[in-house]
């Protein structure tokens, strides 16, 4: 029991770090970005790790108390909101954009931090006994492939807008 109880705090430790890197990553992302795409998803992505950070907070510190693990309720459905937020500009943008290599590579790399995040709450729902942080675990899991999703659009957006749109609205050349 104890093993599990440290196993617990060290992985609680771990997710809020990479929450905080997280943050701080998307917050320098999109200062730097020029495409007003990309600006508004690392500003959404910064926001939602902190929304993250504060829940592993409040039961680690919960935990650290002597607290059972508390229901801190359910992760946000802002992931949906990244979804919404990329369809609007879309739309507004159009194929008329270009992307800088350095947005790219800050998208790249913001998909395998997703990953990683992803793997570890992954695997944390599987390896709890205790129902409520299996759930919590498994919940956060999906917001986290939410995120490496949209950023998948993303990437594939400013890569090759017009592809992109091809791809999206299965535009073909029917020959007439």
């Amino acid at each position: 029991m104890e093993n599990e109880q440290a196993r617990t705090m060290e992985v609680l430790q771990r997710a809020i770090q990479m929450e905080i890197e997280g943050k701080e990553f998307y917050q320098k992302a999109g200062q730097r970005s020029s495409s007003k795409l990309a600006k508004e998803l690392f500003q959404q992505l910064a926001s939602e790790e902190d929304v993250h950070r504060k829940k592993f907070e409040q039961i680690y510190e919960g935990l650290k108390r002597g607290q059972n693990w508390r229901d801190v309720g359910p992760p946000s459905e802002k992931g949906r909101r990244l979804k919404s937020l990329f369809a609007e500009a879309t739309k507004t943008l159009g194929s008329r954009i270009e992307a800088v290599e350095s947005e790219l590579e800050a998208v790249k790399i913001a998909m395998d931090m997703e990953i990683k995040a992803y793997t570890l709450y992954h695997s944390r729902s599987e390896e709890s006994t205790l129902p409520v942080e299996k759930r919590f675990y498994q919940a956060l899991a999906g917001e986290e492939r939410e995120h490496h999703l949209a950023l998948l659009d993303s990437y594939e957006y400013l890569s090759d807008p017009a592809g992109w749109f091809t791809k999206r609205e299965h535009w073909s050349l029917d020959g007439a």
